[in-house]
């Protein structure tokens, strides 16, 4: 079992994507067997259907391509965003379809060629096979389309191609009105270059009354609850508790860890090669595939402990090792300038160890024997007595978010929690990168309004709440009052005990507060003059304008080419999306994703209690 808890992570992701293959196939009925998963749709847009084999098949390319992109392993949360991934760019391009359809666009054969050879993609250009000195290198890659090696994967350009074109050449349809008028763009320049500075006095409710002075009835409270349902709707909510231990590396693991690097530049010293310990040994997946180079860096972009040993190893002498955040790290600098180092490592962590690592793994082992994977809620409870564990709570996690172990994310549970949504279940142990965790379903609540008795405490404080605002608003009268007898904004306000400030200069692009009545109301003033009491959603204002300072009008004529090219610029980009934007929001999208999932686990289920019958 420990063995295999070390071995999993980097073979686990083979054996999802194996299984994702054989729903495809075998529970589709394509291999001959009955199945159960019959070709279906999983959605539509428009009347354009899904079917769910090529759905299944574009998720496990995409989890592929992620798994060796990352070379981590991916998780229950890592598949969920890869399903909804590969089913929103499927719905926007089915949408774009039918866009290029109704307005006639296609492109030409020889359009895509020419696209092909004078535009490449962005992630080419960083590849290192089209690099000369650091830079992309145009004819590298214009000979590489020649190769037999281009040959293979050209049919998936040109599909990229003519999606790109038609949709640039769509966008280009959209946006060929868009214009700027001087007017506005004198505007845009005041809204960046004219400041003004104020002084603010704040009557918020909540702090400029106190409990002592509102009184809440119980019946008003439930005449509350009853006038405010709609402010208390709670989304689908699950409550958890686990145990977890750590994983937090001791000494013992520090010293496991330099020593197996003092080793590894042991044999170096011994005549190994450099790049043979790297590509064996080292843990920086991307530089050990490549004999430990990093290629050339810019002189700042690295750790302040690795830049360090890089500005001062003599070129082409191994370094002795030496420790970063990462590990430990052994250091050959191949070349050096004024502002770039070229070089390469051998990288080893400070992981779990030994003793240390046998240990974690033991309760690990118990864990996963005495409790995990059941629907038996006293099972996590008997686990966490036999190994000495406090049961604690988590953060009640709704749909769609991250749980919270005390202030930890543990990823993963989310996810597992409402597609299982069964109280008492104990899910798989979770790793994270200093612990471990085992959780258990307490309790699924649905979405709505919960009944007034779970969340009187809530109801109650914002009955009281309700009731500050109106005492507020007598607070903000007086300061008003006193104001009009002549007293400054700094004696009323310390006069009723309220915070003022001076605040500025800023700009209407950058106010320091978020409420965009006060940025408004500060603009409007004339310095000396000061606003009434404004009523804002977060409480009782009063600015005093102290000093404005204007735009520069000749500096806006001397800058309006430079203002309207990118004024149009970022015009035509918001045109685009809020076009595309409400071409989603106007088609007809049908999604039965998890619809198909549920029936299909229930059917799986119903499998595999026939199979347990039967043995």
């Amino acid at each position: 079992m420990n063995f295999f808890r070390r071995t999993a992570a980097p073979f686990m992701g083979v054996v999802i994507i194996t299984f994702l293959a054989w729903m495809v196939l075998e529970l589709s009925g394509i291999t001959g067997s009955a199945g159960f998963a019959r070709p279906q749709s999983v959605g539509k847009v428009d009347g354009q259907s899904l079917d769910s084999r090529d759905y299944e098949l574009m998720v496990q390319r995409e989890t592929q391509e992620q798994q060796q992109r990352t070379q981590a392993t991916l998780g229950n949360d890592d598949y969920a965003r890869i399903r909804d991934q590969v089913w929103n760019e499927w719905v926007d391009q089915a949408v774009l379809e039918a866009e290029f359809e109704r307005r006639g666009i296609g492109v030409t054969d020889q359009e895509i060629a020419r696209a092909i050879q004078t535009t490449p993609l962005p992630e080419l250009m960083r590849s290192e096979i089209f690099q000369t000195d650091g830079r992309f290198d145009m004819g590298k890659y214009q000979r590489w389309l020649s190769s037999p090696s281009a040959a293979q994967v050209l049919p998936a350009l040109e599909q990229r191609y003519r999606s790109e074109l038609k949709r640039s050449k769509l966008l280009r349809v959209v946006t060929a009105d868009v214009f700027v008028s001087d007017a506005d763009l004198w505007q845009r320049y005041r809204d960046v270059n004219e400041m003004v500075k104020v002084d603010l006095a704040a009557i918020i409710p909540r702090n400029a009354v106190p409990d002592s002075m509102v009184s809440v009835t119980d019946a008003e409270v439930e005449q509350y609850y009853r006038e405010h349902k709609d402010d208390f709707q709670r989304p689908e909510t699950a409550y958890l508790s686990y145990v977890t231990t750590s994983r937090e590396t001791n000494a013992a693991d520090t010293a496991a860890a330099r020593a197996r690097i003092t080793q590894i530049r042991a044999e170096i010293a011994d005549g190994a090669r450099f790049e043979d310990l790297a590509r064996r040994e080292s843990q920086d997946a991307v530089s050990a595939a490549q004999g430990g180079s990093l290629g050339t860096w810019k002189k700042g972009q690295m750790v302040s402990e690795f830049e360090a040993q890089a500005a001062k190893l003599p070129l082409n002498r191994v370094s002795e090792p030496f420790l970063t955040e990462f590990g430990f790290h052994i250091l050959e600098v191949t070349k050096r300038t004024a502002d770039s180092v070229s070089g390469r490592h051998i990288l080893i962590p400070v992981e779990l160890a030994g003793a240390h690592r046998d240990s974690i793994d033991a309760i690990a082992d118990a864990l996963d024997r005495l409790a995990a994977d059941r629907v038996d809620p006293a099972a996590l409870d008997t686990a966490a007595r036999v190994l000495g564990l406090r049961v604690a709570r988590a953060t009640p996690a709704q749909r769609g978010t991250q749980v919270l172990a005390g202030v930890k994310v543990v990823p993963n549970v989310g996810t597992w929690a409402f597609q299982r949504a069964t109280a008492g279940a104990i899910g798989q142990i979770e790793q994270t990168g200093d612990a471990l965790y085992l959780f258990r379903i307490d309790s699924v609540i649905p979405a709505g309004v919960p009944p007034l008795d779970g969340i009187r405490d809530i109801v109650t404080r914002e009955a009281r709440d309700a009731k500050k605002w109106e005492a507020a608003k007598a607070v903000g009268a007086a300061l008003q009052k006193r104001l009009d007898e002549g007293a400054t904004l700094d004696m009323a306000a310390r006069a009723l005990g309220l915070p003022h400030q001076v605040v500025g200069p800023f700009s209407r692009v950058n106010p320091p507060f978020p409420n965009p009545t006060l940025a408004g109301t500060a603009f409007s003033l004339l310095p000396k003059q000061r606003s009434g009491i404004i009523d804002t959603p977060d409480g009782y204002y009063l600015l005093e304008s102290i000093e404005r300072t204007t735009a520069d009008s000749a500096a806006f004529v001397r800058e309006l080419d430079r203002l309207r090219d990118g004024a149009i610029r970022l015009a035509r980009q918001e045109r685009a999306r809020l076009y595309l934007t409400a071409l989603r929001e106007n088609a007809k999208i049908t999604d039965r994703r998890e619809e198909i999932q549920r029936a299909n686990e229930q059917a799986q289920a119903a499998l595999d209690a026939q199979q347990a019958a039967t043995r």
